[in-house]
């Protein structure tokens, strides 16, 4: 018996869990109305055709990654928050992060991370275009890392392996060094010690120097950049 209560929330439940396990490519109206126990044209009802689904997915994406709520008792602890939620967030929907970017909004959707980040780093004392480094550079390290763990993730088997090369004959000098590399790395702990490492960093009090010592190494420093206080979009 065909199913007769629907309502549009849960097509985009229905849609965006096809979407997370399968693909985009998976995500057909007959498919989507099999899953819920529907007539396709209830489906059409509620979310209009296809390109409208995914228009209405990638809506809601963006708002769901919206909903960042840190919790920590210092800035530094915050910042760390926000970075394991953004990290959490990209890892549990890459599919519908991917469809975010083909259409043109991963700047909007990464906007209230950056919210939450400057919110942070103002608590923190920073400002101006040290407070805008600081925010970027926290984002860039969640992406940056959340690119890598993926293609580890999904590289060959390779040979010879880590645990091979690092046999404690190959740091003779150092072999708890190579028993720790032989084993498997653990992501989630790296993660946390980059980005404690960032952040400790990006906050200490002498970071200002240091950036402004390796902005005028490489040519790059601004004057106006330092009294710029716009928050970064």
């Amino acid at each position: 018996m065909a199913r007769t209560a629907l309502t549009r929330d849960e097509v985009l439940d229905a849609a965006a869990a096809l979407v997370m396990q399968h693909g985009p490519a998976a995500l057909t109206m007959r498919g989507l109305a099999a899953e819920l126990g529907t007539a396709v044209t209830s489906i059409y009802w509620h979310v209009g055709n296809r390109e409208s689904l995914l228009d209405a997915l990638v809506q809601r994406t963006v708002e769901e990654m919206g909903a960042i709520r840190p919790t920590g008792r210092t800035p530094a602890d915050r910042i760390l928050a926000v970075a394991r939620i953004l990290r959490r967030e990209l890892r549990t929907r890459p599919h519908l992060i991917a469809m975010v970017h083909e259409r043109g909004l991963t700047e909007r959707m990464f906007l209230p991370a950056q919210q939450a980040l400057v919110h942070e780093v103002h608590a923190a004392g920073l400002r101006g275009a040290r407070a805008a480094d600081a925010v970027r550079a926290v984002q860039f390290q969640v992406v940056g890392y959340l690119l890598v763990e993926r293609n580890r993730e999904r590289s060959p088997a390779q040979s010879p392996a880590e645990s091979e090369l690092w046999d404690p004959a190959a740091a003779p000098h150092d072999p708890a060094l190579a028993r720790a590399l032989a084993r498997p790395a653990d992501p989630d702990r790296l993660f946390l010690l980059s980005v404690r490492a960032l952040v400790h960093a990006l906050l200490a009090p002498d970071a200002a120097d240091a950036a402004d010592a390796a902005a005028g190494a490489t040519g790059t420093t601004d004057a106006t950049d330092a009294t710029d206080a716009t928050p970064p979009r």
